[in-house]
Parts: C-alpha cells; sequence; structure tokens
C-alpha cells in the first residue's frame, strides 16, 4: 500500500497560481482564501518558496491549508481517514506533473518515495 510523504526539493503544490486552482473557494474559507491570495507572487508561486533550493521558509509555520494531515483534507475536501493516503499521492501526482512533468525525475523521486508501482 502506498503511503503519502512529502518529498524534499519538490516544491510543486508551492505552485499557487488561483487560474491553476479554480475552485478554491469551494474549500477555503474567506480567511484562508485571503491569506493564500496574499502568498501567490507575481509568477504564480508562493512568495514563501525559495526556488533555489526548492524548500518553503515558513515550514514550520505554514497555514493549515499547506499541511497533509487527515483534519485539514477532511475539512477542505471531505476525505476519510482511509482515503488519506491515496487521495494525497492523487495531488501530488497531479501537481508534479503539471509543474515538471509526468515523465520527471521530480515523479520519479516522489513516486519511489512513497510506493507508486512498487
Amino acid at each position: 500500500m502506498a503511503t503519502w510523504q512529502c518529498v524534499k526539493s519538490c516544491g510543486a503544490c508551492c505552485f499557487l497560481a488561483p487560474d491553476e486552482r479554480p475552485d478554491l473557494e469551494s474549500y477555503l474559507d474567506a480567511d484562508q482564501l485571503a491569506l493564500y491570495l496574499s502568498m501567490v507572487g507575481e509568477d504564480g508561486w508562493c512568495i514563501h518558496y525559495s526556488g533555489g533550493d526548492r524548500l518553503c521558509t515558513i515550514y514550520p509555520d505554514r497555514p493549515s491549508f499547506c499541511r497533509v494531515t487527515f483534519s485539514t483534507f477532511e475539512t477542505m475536501f471531505g476525505v476519510e481517514a482511509d482515503e488519506l493516503d491515496d487521495f494525497a499521492i492523487d495531488c501530488c501526482q497531479e501537481h508534479i506533473a503539471d509543474i515538471y512533468g509526468e515523465d520527471s525525475p521530480e515523479m520519479a523521486r516522489f513516486n519511489g518515495a512513497v510506493g507508486v508501482g512498487e
């Protein structure tokens, strides 16, 4: 069974361009949406994302919507506990494919780390 985990030096989820996520209002409340939009830089990347090393500069203090936890995903998407790994893996794969490509080294690293295709 595949188990979700964050893979360092990826950062695909840090591309926050609202046009890439048209349903933001369906899973973020008004305050979260305002915070989210305030984090989007001119290039669409999070203003707290360090592109050089592909790391979040506020990782320990990042907003709840940036965290992959059961409570966050249950609140935002209605995900059940036993669905979290598969749902989070699908989300990451979608973002990685959009940013780096389906056949990218980033995708291969992620799939290997979470145990997809084993």
